[in-house]
């Protein structure tokens, strides 16, 4: 609930600190005393929409600080922690309002955006008034508020669950139908890539090795011819060899005749010789290296321009289609079972459509059997009211081939002012008197259930009287027995039956240049009294008045 209400230099009111308690309190005062300021004020706090012109005459900024006392599993907390800002101990709200029209938000010191403020702020207070219409206006709130009283939030969240599940599976299952879609265009050449990759059967390497025994092959060709005439030179017909043997033979039959002369000879003969074998054994391998079939440097060619054509033809390096073949095999392979995955998506979307149809389902019925429940309970506070003659009634309007995360209905408040005339929306028919206390019927039904902690009600009690307004009050004190009730008033049955009463009056604050500021007084017994006399008799207050107020005061306990 609310607990200090702080407004600094904001249009009349300079400084002001108010106190609230819970239960019913009442802020009373002649008309322009200020209590449209001091209202805009508390809504600037919960993010209503700034105006340059709400900062005091020449003050640079207002400003107004709204602190509350909730408990620990007020869902607002879990709000907090969803905007990463504290949630313990009191929330503070405030609002700076600069005289050029700027304005900032922070929560618990933190600043933040007017909309997140605005998102807190409606989630701890609502304000009403004859011309207020947000809670009234959008069926959106017209189902939530239905949810809330018939104790079907919990399946209302599940109901969110499983569209949120259906939804799922139909996101997937369409991303996958897209794939499916762009790969069969495809398949025809990837099935065909896989059977020409798999008869080419590349290898990781492949064209290096054989550019390089081409290019070995090639060399070869050319040197070939040299290297048999080296080898003929050496150990073919035209070798020395068989000459030099011969001389080493006839120098070794004359060694005995002169062996300082001949084995000097002999020995350098031999190391020619040995020189020689060792030349040809050399040039021999080189010889048998240098041997090739024409038809092997063909294959290999040919292999090689087979690889390189493939390259080309996939536009990718040859060394990288095997893997290109690899990754189309298991493209193929994914559309293959692709299909097989196609159907056990296309099951789990009708099982997740078959759950949420029948939570739907439910949720409907459950909706209309709870719409009577609701509509007998506000038509039973409408006599009092003086709306005996009228009629509320919870529309409840089920389109089945919705698929909606609030389920098949369309729930709006429609009433029947008079008997025979054609029931409407509620903000059509009703008048300004009328819809404020529908409002208030509709308030006191759900006060347990579907409100802020605190409601705000400006003047609903204008144009009623007598009856009527006591009415008003009983139903208002009611209510503050489920959660905080703020009201401002010009009835005195209604002031009367305040836990506390605020007094909002103006007073001059400069003699010198006439300057007035709007004052808020809590009042006592006596006091109280003397304010209630007030709004019986008007400017001249009687005794006659105020043994009025007293009997009010007693009446209402």
């Amino acid at each position: 609930m609310l607990t200090q209400l702080t407004i600094r230099d904001i249009v009349l009111i300079d400084r002001l600190d108010l106190t609230f308690d819970g239960g019913l309190s009442v802020l009373t005062g002649e008309t322009g005393a200020g209590k449209s300021i001091l209202l805009d004020a508390f809504a600037l706090a919960l993010g209503g929409r700034g105006d340059g012109s709400l900062a005091r005459h020449g003050q640079p900024q207002g400003q107004v600080t709204a602190v509350f006392d909730l408990s620990s599993d007020h869902p607002v907390r879990r709000s907090l922690a969803g905007y990463d800002i504290e949630a313990d101990g009191d929330l503070i709200l405030r609002r700076v309002q600069y005289a050029d029209g700027r304005t900032r938000a922070f929560v618990n010191d933190q600043p933040v955006s007017v909309q997140v403020l605005k998102a807190i702020g409606g989630e701890l207070v609502e304000i009403h008034g004859q011309h207020d219409d947000r809670a009234l206006v959008d069926p959106a709130q017209h189902r939530s508020l239905l949810d809330s009283f018939g104790g079907l939030n919990a399946d209302a969240a599940a109901l969110r669950e499983a569209h949120a599940r259906l939804a799922e599976t139909r996101s997937t299952l369409k991303r996958h139908t897209d794939r499916m879609e762009a790969a069969r265009k495809e398949v025809d050449f990837l099935r065909h890539a896989v059977e020409e990759l798999s008869r080419l059967a590349p290898e990781a390497g492949e064209e290096e090795r054989l550019a390089e025994r081409r290019q070995t092959m090639m060399q070869a060709e050319k040197v070939a011819k040299d290297i048999a005439e080296a080898f003929d030179a050496v150990g073919g017909p035209a070798s020395p060899v068989p000459l030099l043997s011969a001389a080493v033979r006839r120098l070794e039959r004359r060694a005995t005749q002169a062996p300082q002369l001949v084995e000097p000879s002999v020995k350098a003969l031999d190391a020619a010789l040995v020189a020689l074998d060792d030349a040809r054994a050399v040039i021999e391998t080189a010889l048998r290296d240098a041997e090739f079939d024409p038809r092997d440097l063909e294959m290999v060619e040919e292999r090689l321009f087979a690889l390189r054509a493939a390259a080309r033809k996939y536009d990718v390096p040859a060394d990288d289609l095997a893997a290109l073949c690899e990754r189309y095999t298991s493209d193929v392979a994914s559309i293959d079972a692709g299909e097989a995955e196609l159907a056990t998506l296309e099951a789990a979307v009708v099982s997740a459509e078959t759950l949420y149809v029948k939570k739907a389902e439910a949720l409907s019925k459950a909706r209309r059997k709870v719409a009577t429940r609701l509509d007998a309970a506000v038509n039973a506070e409408l006599p009092p009211l003086k709306l005996e003659r009228a009629r509320f009634i919870t529309r409840v309007d089920v389109d089945e081939t919705a698929r909606l995360a609030e389920g098949f209905d369309r729930v709006e408040f429609w009433v029947e002012t008079n008997p025979g005339t054609r029931p409407g929306p509620l903000m059509k028919v009703a008048s300004g008197g009328e819809l404020s206390r529908f409002m208030l019927a509709l308030k006191v039904v759900l006060a347990d259930r579907g409100s802020a902690p605190t409601l705000v009600f400006d003047e609903i009690d204008t144009g009623v009287g007598g009856a009527v307004a006591d009415a008003i009050g009983a139903r208002l004190g009611r209510m503050a027995d489920q959660v905080q009730v703020i009201a401002v008033t010009h009835a005195p049955q209604v002031a009367a039956r305040a836990d506390s009463h605020f007094l909002i009056a103006k007073e001059a604050v400069s003699a010198k240049d006439k300057r007035v500021a709007t004052r808020v007084l809590p009042l006592e017994a006596d006091t109280r009294r003397e304010e209630i006399a007030r709004m019986l008799a008007g400017a001249t207050i009687t005794e006659e008045a105020r043994a009025a107020a007293a009997r009010l005061l007693e009446a209402a306990g």
